[in-house]
């Protein structure tokens, strides 16, 4: 059979390449190198013509192997285009995505990496390495100063056992984050301290999960902040969506999370031995990322991604390259360098976490066991759900803050000793606005273009 093919091979490419030669590199249009894929091979293959728009393909012919797999990659490996399997014979082309590996390429990674520590010490090297290069590569070694401007606190509202304010924090001179601060009636003693970063859900912090996720902290006796992605929600009177998907964003929402964690560690009654942060999808990612490099967090939560191959879709979250550190990790050792705090892993299967349980739980609990502390990190795995912070990975969470910070579940449990989220008040976006709802409460520093903010990030680091 493949003396046949290789002869059909040679006839086809003799006929329809018999003007390439060495002296132009065997060139040919990738459309075509694509069109003579599907008529060899007898696929469909899906792609949009901006991909293909003017790119050629060196030595085409010399590419195509007898397994079409085989040749596609070695086709569409030199364009920066990835294949997906859409069914029998038909395949979807799409860019590159370099956050993107394999299942397998996460569990040989994770083999790799099991090999440079066994023990205490030579693990404390690698994170302290990890760290050291994780602060670089996010261009914070040293977090700029903080802006001497108070807090914008509005629109004080009072539900049935929590409140809620709007508020804003100046991160960078003319710089907001926006979010939303949920408190206990009445504080009882020191309290727990809780960051609640968005993730890329629609309506981000004003849908109604992050609401029921943090007043129910809040009735648990905790202060709870929600807040935005960078270029999400207010801070879209600031920058344009598109800012979102810069690498800097990355730096900047870390950012966020630090000058969130400092101003709420300056209530007189937050408890510094009880801070906490939880976010789903990107708010997943900050909620690992934070925590690998500020040891102020004593228990974390990561929601939905948890993955050895899946570094996050979006450069706000991977954009400054800190998984390139250390010769290269990914979010399963980022999320053991919480080792040996209190941490609860909730995944599904029907996303990039879908293996979290036989493969990336499994190294994170190695990491915990070097300390002695392997109960002490956790997995909540449900199987037939999808990529949210949906009612069960709630619930989920706040059995473990109720469980590792002594908070009072029972009073967000009903008669039957269940939780009960039906007593949160779910409000209507503006009322959630710090700065109205048409803006018309920015300050006036507030800078309005992403290369102002780069001049100001540049000059604040110097």
């Amino acid at each position: 059979m493949k003396k046949i093919f290789f002869c059909v091979l040679f006839l086809a490419l003799i006929s329809s390449s018999f003007a390439q030669t060495s002296d132009d590199a065997f060139k040919k249009p990738l459309k075509e190198v694509i069109s003579q894929i599907e008529n060899q091979y007898k696929v469909k293959i899906r792609y949009s013509e901006d991909l293909v728009k003017d790119r050629f393909v060196s030595y085409a012919g010399w590419r195509f192997r007898p397994d079409l797999e085989k040749t596609l990659s070695n086709v569409l490996s030199s364009q920066d285009i990835t294949f997906t399997k859409e069914g029998e014979g038909k395949y979807k082309l799409d860019n590159f995505r370099y956050h993107l590996k394999t299942p397998a390429e996460g569990r040989e990674q994770l083999e790799y990496l099991s090999t440079l520590y066994d023990d205490v010490p030579s693990w404390e090297k690698r994170k302290s390495e990890l760290k050291s290069c994780m602060r670089e590569a996010l261009r914070l070694t040293v977090l700029p100063a903080r802006p001497k401007s108070k807090p914008i606190i509005t629109n004080k509202r009072t539900f049935e056992g929590y409140t809620v304010e709007n508020v804003a924090l100046e991160v960078l001179p003319g710089v907001y984050v926006c979010g939303s601060l949920y408190q206990p009636i009445k504080p009882k003693g020191k309290i727990p301290v809780i960051l609640n970063p968005d993730g890329h859900f629609g309506n981000g912090r004003y849908r109604a999960d992050a609401q029921y996720r943090c007043a129910m902290q809040a009735k648990m006796g905790a202060m709870a902040f929600s807040y935005d992605l960078f270029a999400w929600g207010e801070s879209l009177l600031q920058f344009k969506p598109q800012d979102h998907r810069q690498a800097l964003a990355q730096t900047i929402q870390f950012l966020n999370s630090e000058r969130i964690l400092d101003w709420m560690l300056s209530f007189k009654y937050a408890d510094p031995k009880r801070v906490a942060i939880s976010g789903g999808s990107g708010g997943g990612s900050q909620t690992m990322l934070v925590t690998a490099l500020d040891d102020r967090i004593t228990l974390s939560v990561p929601v939905v991604m948890l993955s050895s191959y899946h570094s996050g879709g979006c450069p706000c979250e991977s954009g400054m390259g800190v998984h390139l550190c250390g010769g290269g990790t990914n979010n399963a050792e980022i999320a053991a360098m919480a080792a040996p705090r209190p941490q609860l892993a909730i995944s599904d299967g029907k996303d990039w976490t879908q293996q979290v349980p036989k493969v990336e739980f499994p190294f994170v609990q190695k990491i915990y066991g070097f300390y002695g502390k392997s109960d002490l990190v956790e997995n909540t795995h449900l199987p037939a759900e999808g990529h949210d912070y949906g009612v069960n990975k709630r619930y989920a969470l706040y059995e473990f803050l109720g469980k590792h910070f002594k908070m009072n579940a029972k009073a967000v449990r009903d008669a039957a000793g269940k939780f009960d989220e039906s007593k949160v008040t779910i409000e209507e976006f503006p009322a959630m606005y710090v700065f109205g709802e048409k803006g018309e409460k920015l300050p006036a520093n507030a800078v309005k273009s992403f290369e102002e903010l780069e001049r100001i990030f540049e000059d604040s680091i110097k």
